[in-house]
């Protein structure tokens, strides 16, 4: 029974999450609001609360906050691949896409978030200041910084996609908005759901605590931008799926300050994982391989060589996974 609730929440999920794309497409298209803040800002929050949520129990009611980090890590990991692996699939469409330039500096702050990540696991940025971490300050006002960027970028628009991906609607704007809140909620609720039966078949396969109920726990919560981000990409709009995966990481980072700041009586930076520590490198490799897509794109008369970043990025991932 707990197999079929499983399915049917993966499937609510699927459908809401393209329903959200298909709606957050049209308020890209019908508002001033910008590309970048669409999708790094309000479409990365709602795809990311399934990781807000798992890392905040683990934090709070687990006091296991070692779960949190490698939760956020992992997430962020299987994001930039979602995001490599369609570059491969559409490199067309990414190449003839117009990309903010916010998400090149929101990869930029991410960059460095990492960088403040791995000082605090070398010993480096471990001190605390009334009980949180300076590595979780600095982390917040990265986070800040990069919200703003994305919030007052007018570049980038809606991709050249092909003419049958394009989407009319006869909705006003205010039932555009309307729907995409409802499917929001809707979203939010499934992906919730869909965590904690993730966690119950874990625990029942004897999982929880490898590296298998890790990756199982990880594609549940990350369901969201990954369906997400294969219907922008289908309908046309590279832009805000690029947004969705870099405002998700970015976000991510937002809840490990959090889970910092709830953890009394200890840090939730937790290092004694090799696996970790792994997550920590290449996290931050991936991420500067995509940086390095994003600065190239619009630069390269060849395709292909979009090819060499994405395959690192994949290849990252997967020696995570065998390492």
């Amino acid at each position: 029974m707990i197999y079929l609730i499983y399915l049917a929440l993966a499937a609510a999920v699927v459908l809401l999450s393209i329903k959200a794309s298909i709606y957050v497409d049209l308020l890209d298209k019908n508002t001033k609001l910008s590309g970048a803040f669409i999708g790094g800002v309000l479409l990365s929050a709602v795809t990311s609360l399934p990781e807000l949520l798992t890392s905040l129990s683990s934090t709070v009611w687990l006091k296991n906050p070692g779960l949190s980090l490698g939760n956020i890590l992992g997430s962020n990991l299987f994001n930039m691949t979602i995001i490599a692996v369609l570059i491969i699939l559409w490199t067309n469409n990414f190449k003839k896409s117009n990309i903010s330039k916010s998400h090149s500096y929101t990869a930029w702050v991410t960059v460095a978030i990492y960088v403040a990540v791995a000082l605090n696991m070398l010993n480096v940025l471990n001190f605390e200041i009334l009980t949180v971490s300076i590595t979780s300050i600095i982390v917040l006002v990265l986070y800040i910084l990069g919200v703003k960027t994305m919030s007052g970028d007018d570049s980038g628009s809606a991709d050249e996609g092909e003419e049958e991906a394009a989407i009319t609607t006869s909705l006003s704007l205010k039932q555009i908005i309307v729907r995409f809140i409802l499917v929001s909620f809707g979203l939010v609720f499934s992906s919730i759901l869909i965590t904690y039966v993730t966690d119950i078949i874990a625990a029942r396969l004897n999982l929880g605590a490898s590296l298998a109920g890790a990756l199982l726990l990880g594609i549940a919560t990350s369901l969201p931008e990954l369906t997400s981000c294969v219907s922008l990409v289908k309908i046309g709009n590279f832009n805000v799926a690029v947004g969705n995966v870099v405002g998700s990481n970015l976000f991510n980072f937002l809840i490990i300050f959090i889970s910092d700041l709830l953890f009394i009586g200890g840090t939730v930076y937790n290092f004694t994982d090799n696996q970790t520590k792994n997550l920590v490198l290449f996290g931050l490799i991936s991420t500067i391989l995509m940086l390095t897509v994003l600065k190239i794109k619009d630069k390269i008369k060849n395709k292909y060589i979009l090819y060499i970043p994405s395959i690192g990025i994949i290849v990252s991932y997967l020696l995570f996974m065998i390492v």
